[in-house]
């Protein structure tokens, strides 16, 4: 299973932007996608959850002024993550971790994953 977030780089103050992650590999099923970001010193945040099966979204109570945030699926195997009015605050490594499960090989069964992404960079200049 390998996980990818695309869409990072360097946004003015005030702009948007738009992040996407992407899950492929031999999967059964995807349960939840989580957006995660974690600046510079500080530990990682988790911003939303997406479960997959109830078609809902979660928002992490700690996110401020999330209202600037809108993450959703395609309810297949890529989450967006829409920033607008971005701060120089937004400034942070910006990752995707996916739980579900794979088919095991001959056997029926479902086995449980969960995988990272390797981050994209977004950086907001003032």
């Amino acid at each position: 299973v390998q996980v990818e977030e695309t869409g990072g780089g360097g946004v003015q103050a005030g702009g948007s932007l738009t992040l996407s992650c992407t899950v492929t590999g031999n999967i059964y099923e995807i349960r939840t996608m989580a957006w995660y970001r974690q600046s510079l010193g500080r530990e990682r945040q988790l911003i939303a959850r997406v479960d997959l099966e109830e078609a809902m979204t979660c928002y992490a109570t700690s996110v401020r002024d999330r209202d600037r945030f809108a993450i959703s699926s395609d309810e297949k195997n890529t989450a967006t993550h829409r920033m607008i009015d971005v701060r120089p605050g937004d400034t942070a490594v910006y990752s995707c971790n996916v739980d579900g499960y794979t088919p095991g090989l001959g056997t029926g069964l479902r086995i449980p994953f969960g995988a990272w992404g390797r981050g994209t960079q977004v950086t907001v200049s003032s």
